[in-house]
């Protein structure tokens, strides 16, 4: 990737990079209060609906999905980017089940309902779990943002994570959740309208329509349905185990929230498709590689650069979101501390914590498939929340779809059980029959009982 990235375009990333987050300082919030750090309720006013769509698509859409989506554009063509896309079947299910929680049941967040119905252990277990995929997501979205200036291991690559961690983390701290969400409103914006500018040059000057986009792949289990299956099954207890998505259920009134997170299903599953395109143009010209990189290439330097800032905007958004929700589940619901200091120094924590994979050489996007297979578990948990169960339930559920992950891992899964072919076949039927034997012994303990 990084032999195409000269001098000059390097010099201009870096000026982005340093701009856009110097303006990101100084226009976010100063918090100085618990509710506007780790509520986003500023001046005593929640998020409107339009705010917290905006905050909740581009806290998904992050550098490793953009990559993703046109890569599979590049691999399966529209069939690609529409798989992938329905990973945001996720903001539906999990705004539907939000609302009933707080509506009919009354809870006030996602640990208060667990506490109250399976007890500590399970807090404590479930805790553990969103620890680790928002420590994931430091080191998977600043290693995507430091090939962009140098080769991996390089002075440049490492500088450029350290730089971007910092400046990301300075605003962060400065209004936590209320910075956060402010900043995805004007980063949301700022995407669209680079998006838009990608799409007109690719179809104004890249010679390709938009039927042979939309015509472009197969739609067979082998060439994109395997994932787009798995996708939407993961979406039943993926959202869950994200704390980014989760915290904005719970802040602004529930009208409101399952309003925002309809849409943002609706818009963030379209702005995948549509980042896909630059993919399925990759694949119509023949391109190789990593495809919106080789794109910028046959665009252009400022195509390139539109593109490398698109990037840069995505992770940062996620990052400041990641800062927050760790800040939150460490002040706020496991209630360690619960001053504004301890709220920025948790911040400080997991940005040192998240950014020594960097140096250890772990795989970038290896974490999104994985941890979804392995969180299968909190589908019963979450879709039967009203059902009352013993307390095993929980363990069971959680332990058989951490099993289920690790088979996927080491590829032990029996390949008789794997009914299709093709790539993310496995992942698929993994997710299927691990979904299937989770909601059984869900339920046992509870027929046992009777």
């Amino acid at each position: 990737m990084l032999e195409i990235l000269n001098v000059e375009i390097i010099y201009w990333q870096w000026w982005l990079l340093l701009v856009s987050s110097i303006v990101l300082f100084i226009l976010s919030p100063l918090a100085k209060t618990n509710s506007e750090f780790f509520k986003a309720s500023f001046h005593n006013k929640a998020p409107n609906a339009g705010m917290l769509t905006g905050s909740l698509i581009i806290s998904w859409i992050f550098a490793k999905s953009i990559t993703n989506a046109a890569n599979l554009g590049l691999e399966f063509g529209i069939v690609g980017g529409v798989a992938y896309a329905g990973y945001y079947l996720s903001f539906a299910i999990a705004g539907f089940v939000i609302y009933k929680m707080r509506v009919t049941g009354g809870f006030k967040s996602i640990h208060q309902f667990l506490i109250s119905k399976f007890g500590r252990g399970a807090v404590a277990m479930f805790s553990i779990l969103i620890s680790i995929r928002l420590f994931n997501e430091v080191w998977s979205n600043t290693m995507v943002i430091g090939t962009y200036f140098g080769d991996t291991g390089s002075s440049g690559y490492y500088w450029a994570i350290i730089v971007f961690t910092i400046l990301t983390l300075a605003y962060a701290l400065k209004g936590g959740l209320s910075s956060s969400i402010f900043t995805d409103v004007i980063q949301m914006g700022l995407f669209a309208v680079l998006l838009c500018v990608i799409l007109w040059k690719i179809f104004n000057v890249g010679e390709i329509s938009v039927k042979e986009v939309a015509t472009s792949g197969s739609w067979t289990m082998a060439t994109g349905l395997n994932l787009l299956f798995a996708a939407m099954i993961q979406s039943f207890s993926y959202p869950f185990h994200d704390p980014v998505l989760t915290d904005r259920g719970f802040i602004s009134k529930p009208k409101t929230t399952l309003k925002s997170f309809l849409l943002a299903s609706i818009f963030g599953g379209l702005c995948i498709v549509l980042f896909s395109f630059i993919g399925v143009f990759a694949e119509q010209q023949g391109m190789q590689g990593q495809a919106a990189v080789e794109v910028g290439k046959a665009f252009g330097v400022i195509i390139l650069l539109v593109i490398n800032f698109i990037m840069i905007t995505s992770a940062a958004s996620t990052l400041d979101s990641t800062f927050s929700s760790f800040s939150k589940l460490l002040s706020v619901d496991l209630k360690m501390g619960s001053n504004l200091n301890f709220g920025r120094i948790s911040m400080v924590i997991i940005a040192i914590l998240g950014t020594i994979p960097v140096f250890l050489d772990a795989e970038i996007l290896s974490a999104t498939t994985v941890s979804g297979t392995m969180v299968i578990g909190l589908t019963p948990i979450f879709i039967f929340w009203k059902l009352k169960v013993p307390k095993i339930s929980f363990y069971l559920s959680v332990c058989t779809g951490l099993l289920f992950g690790f088979l996927l891992v080491f590829s032990f899964f029996p390949k008789a059980l794997i009914l299709t072919s093709g790539p993310y076949a496995d992942l698929l039927w993994i997710n299927a029959w691990g979904i299937l034997c989770c909601i059984v012994l869900y339920l046992l303990p509870k027929w046992i009982t009777k």
